[in-house]
């Protein structure tokens, strides 16, 4: 994506506060006018009032989850391009999130250029390398649970029992940081 002709005004809804300060500087030095909210009800109500055409939204908020708000969002903004962020990454909520309306999907850490690229892509990459080896065993694992918890729309306690596991064994594991491929 080209750096802007005129201001566009970009919405970070993220929680974690120093990442939204250094987003929010790289961006407006790139000449994007920049709103900041961490958590929904501050999301949609900046999404109201200054109507973004693009939005960084993180997957995880603190009290609030990034796919339930991502159609209100769109609902509010429908001409808002949204890239969703994320620490947490899997692929049921990369599908969910692109499914939901989000243009791209991106894993943190990612810079300003990555973002900024990841709006500008309007389709696939046929040229994305595939990995050259499967996943282990332990990152099949994580997505497994992602995706049983996406089905029970994140009920921690039915996803547990789906799953045959302790609800404060799957708390821990979901505190954890994804196991890398």
């Amino acid at each position: 994506m080209q750096e802007p002709t005129t201001a566009e005004r970009l919405l970070i809804i993220d929680d974690d506060e120093m990442f939204c300060h250094v987003l929010d500087r790289a961006m407006r030095r790139r000449g994007f006018e920049v709103v900041v909210a961490h958590d929904a009800e501050q999301a949609l109500a900046l999404a109201h009032q200054q109507r973004p055409t693009l939005a960084t939204l993180d997957l995880k908020l603190e009290h609030d989850s990034g796919l339930k708000l991502l159609p209100e969002l769109l609902e509010v903004v429908p001409e808002c391009r949204v890239v969703v962020l994320t620490g947490y990454s899997s692929i049921a909520t990369a599908v969910e999130a692109i499914k939901l309306g989000a243009v791209n999907y991106l894993c943190k850490p990612a810079d300003a250029d990555e973002v900024l690229a990841a709006f500008g892509r309007e389709g696939g990459d046929p040229e994305t390398e595939v990995a050259e080896q499967p996943p282990s065993i332990n990152r099949l694992a994580w997505e497994h649970i992602q995706k049983v918890l996406q089905e029970h729309d994140g009920n921690i306690s039915a996803t547990a029992r789906a799953l045959g596991m302790h609800r404060r064994t799957l708390q821990r594991k979901l505190q954890k940081r994804p196991v890398r491929r």
